[in-house]
Order: C-alpha cells, then structure tokens, then sequence
C-alpha cells in the first residue's frame, strides 16, 4: 500500500513537475536567443552609426574638390538622414541599402578629381570608411546567423509551443539590397 502511494504522488506530482521543468528549460533558451539576436543587432548598430559619422567627414573634404556635384552631395545627405531615422530592421535595410548606393555613385564621381583622389584627409576617411563597411558585412553576417538560430527555434517543436504561449515572433534578417551588387559583373575581351 505505502509503494503504490508513493507512486500514484510520483506520477501527480513528478510529471507535472518535470512539464514544468521542461517549459523553464525551453522559454529560458528563447529568452537567450532573443537577447542574442538583440546584441548582434546593437553591434551591427554601433558600426552603422560610425559610418553614419564618418560620412559628413569624407562629403566635407570632397566639397572643395567637387564644386559642381550639389546633387551628389545632397542624395548622400538625404540617404543617410534616411539611415539613422529608421527605425525596424526592415527599414534600416532599406535606408543603408539606399546609402550604398549614395556612397558608390559618389565614389565614381570621385574618380572624375584626381587631386582629391590624392588628398590624405580624404584617403585617411575613405580608408576608415572602407573599415567600417567591412565591419558592418561581419556584423550582418552574424546577427543574420543568431536569427536564423532564433527564427529556427521558435518554429520547431515543441518549442514553437512555448513560444507561442509567451509571445515570441519571428525577427527579420539585415538583407541590403544594392542594385550594384545584385549585378553580373560583364566580361569582354575585345
């Protein structure tokens, strides 16, 4: 009589212990994930700012070179006012995607004033701009690894269950999309 009392108490108490257990384990990896994705995101935000401040620096030291580019300088202007108001992932894409595109028209023209082309103000922050867009590269790559990571949990079971009860949603990936990338490059050798 004293085993099977022990067991019926095991099997109302234990299982839902072990249920609940298990529901801790499982919200407190998304918790995780979460704040991981949100970290890759801030340091992907900590670079893209750099770059935000790094712009008015090289449009600055192009201005006494390139008197004749207004609408350059004022397309840079607006993207990246653009840039450091969005406010969602999905906006910043689409701003820092449109600021890309700024920054390479401005880089073709830049190659029409040789003397600005040899200025070491203006090397020195095309230098550390070229920098930080590597760095941004490296940081999208690895915010978009821990989003997949999260996007991948919350889908699966049993923890899309889980995540489901306690209301965590599916984060969007940092895609830039810039026409010059999308391009194929063309060949010819005539």
């Amino acid at each position: 009589m004293g085993t099977s009392i022990l067991i019926v108490f095991l099997i109302l108490v234990g299982i839902p212990l072990l249920l609940i257990l298990f529901v801790i384990g499982i919200y407190n990896a998304l918790v995780r994930l979460r704040n991981q994705v949100d970290n890759a995101w801030s340091q992907i935000d900590v670079q893209l700012k750099r770059r935000h401040d790094l712009i008015p620096n090289l449009v600055e030291t192009a201005k006494g070179y390139m008197k004749h580019e207004r609408g350059t300088f004022e397309a840079i202007t607006q993207a990246r006012s653009q840039a450091m108001g969005a406010k969602t992932v999905s906006e910043a894409a689409k701003a820092e995607g449109a600021l890309g595109e700024a920054l390479s028209k401005f880089m073709l023209v830049v190659e029409n004033y040789p003397d600005l082309k040899a200025n070491q103000n203006f090397l020195a922050v095309q230098e550390e701009l070229t920098g930080t867009e590597n760095k941004i590269a490296f940081a999208r790559q690895s915010y978009n690894d821990q989003v997949l990571f999260f996007n991948n949990k919350i889908q699966m079971f049993p923890s899309n269950i889980i995540a489901g009860m306690f209301g965590f949603t599916k984060r969007d990936f940092f895609e830039i999309e810039v026409a010059a990338e999308r391009e194929v490059p063309k060949v010819s050798f005539s």
